[in-house]
């Protein structure tokens, strides 16, 4: 996949889509169906499965019964087919175990809700806070950071349009608190100079 100009900031390289495509979630349309569609669970760092397993008396209560099972008999992660450790899915579904439903059927992270009433020092793994962008780990120690596209999200993508919202504007957040505010500083820098050239 041709990912245009690639930007070396510290460790990172990004791609040119991070900086000049636009995105923002809208949930009122999918509903976070992000939680429950797809065929591998969220991608985990070691250090999250620890906070999971430290935290998970908190927001277990919010999981499905089916979902508190799965993580009793198999565990806080599973390791995909590409070998990656991962949020499991509930049994035959495609659902993270992990996820909350409200009384209208919407989806949240569990973890992430008690993370905003003050019941879990955790907030959730980065790879979900910092979709759309995919963090890979290269051999040579660098790290490419790319904009995965997909097709539940087509409506994120649209209200980043209609907003003038960039991706990596629109998790300035994540960004800065993963990377650091001196990253997401070179990440804005690089953007102008981007966009200025098109």
């Amino acid at each position: 996949m041709n990912h245009g100009t690639i930007i070396q900031i510290d460790d990172c390289l990004v791609s040119e889509e991070v900086l000049t495509e636009f995105f923002s979630c809208d949930y009122q349309k999918c509903k976070g169906c992000c939680c429950i569609i797809g065929d591998s669970g969220a991608p985990l760092e070691e250090c999250e499965i620890e906070a999971i397993e430290n935290n998970y008396e908190a927001f277990s209560p919010l999981m499905q019964a089916c979902a508190r099972e799965v993580v009793d008999r198999d565990g806080f992660f599973e390791i995909d087919v590409d070998g990656d450790m991962v949020t499991p899915l509930v049994k035959g579904r495609e659902e993270c175990v992990y996820t909350h439903f409200d009384e209208e059927d919407n989806c949240f992270c569990s973890i992430e809700r008690c993370f905003f009433n003050g019941s879990s020092s955790f907030r959730k793994p980065i790879s979900c806070w910092l979709y759309p962008i995919r963090i890979t780990n290269l051999s040579n120690g660098t790290r490419a950071l790319n904009l995965h596209r997909w097709h539940i999200c087509k409506d994120a993508f649209e209200k980043g349009r209609r907003e003038g919202i960039r991706a990596y504007q629109f998790l300035r957040e994540p960004i800065e608190v993963y990377f650091g505010k001196d990253f997401y500083e070179a990440l804005d820098q690089a953007a102008q100079m981007l966009l200025e050239k098109q």
